[in-house]
């Protein structure tokens, strides 16, 4: 199975991100932003955690109109499989691949901690591995994570089962406790928290290895 993982000046978790992937059993591409295509025959592409340009303007604006982002939204658009963590959630929210953006914490500050999360559903390529209703920790660390959607948005998300993961214990006001969304297709997956950060015994916690798992598990069935 093929990876890439997308890298933006100012990405800080492209390795990390990588590195999941290699423990599941992926072979992974690093994709420069300036780029205007992707590698072929690729099982999903990864969008890493990070300061993309700096955090200028909105999170993730200017790197959702690198010339890479151009060939990433048509992967998608033919039914390609995504995941974005912090950052790329940003990134995915603003080149318009998942609903909502992601704003400053309601406590206006940057906050790094272990992060309790719900599993919402277990009907998607990214927590197939999961129970609904269990209960994982993954870091998060992150200023503006805080997922904004008005209660129509939040109603769908939820009555189209497609939350990921909730926050247990709201580290920054995101809308309806969102942690994680899934896009109507169910093949692109967005999350402020950082599985890729709990897939060792030397994090601490290898909690974040279900995602991958998950992944392998549905992509060798596909």
């Amino acid at each position: 199975m093929k990876a890439a993982v997308i890298v933006f000046p100012g990405s800080n978790c492209d390795r990390d991100l990588a590195e999941g992937f290699r423990l599941a059993g992926f072979e992974v591409s690093m994709v420069w932003h300036k780029d205007t295509s992707l590698p072929q025959g690729l099982d999903i592409i990864g969008i890493p955690g990070g300061f993309s340009f700096g955090d200028y303007l909105r999170c993730g604006a200017i790197a959702a109109q690198s010339p890479i982002c151009q060939a990433v939204v048509e992967y998608a658009n033919k039914g390609g499989h995504l995941l974005g963590f912090c950052n790329g959630f940003q990134i995915l929210c603003e080149t318009g691949l998942l609903p909502g953006v992601l704003m400053r914490n309601a406590g206006l500050k940057y906050v790094c901690r272990q992060q309790g999360l719900r599993v919402e559903t277990a009907d998607s390529p990214f927590t197939n591995a999961l129970s609904k209703g269990a209960e994982i920790t993954v870091p998060i660390a992150h200023h503006d994570g805080n997922f904004s959607a008005d209660a129509d948005l939040v109603a769908r998300l939820r009555g189209e089962d497609r939350v990921a993961f909730s926050y247990i214990d709201n580290p920054n006001g995101s809308a309806g406790d969102i942690a994680g969304i899934l896009s109507e297709n169910r093949r692109i997956l967005g999350m402020m928290p950082h599985p890729e950060r709990a897939c060792e015994a030397v994090h601490g916690n290898e909690d974040g290895r279900a995602v991958f798992k998950s992944l392998t598990e549905s992509l060798a069935l596909a």
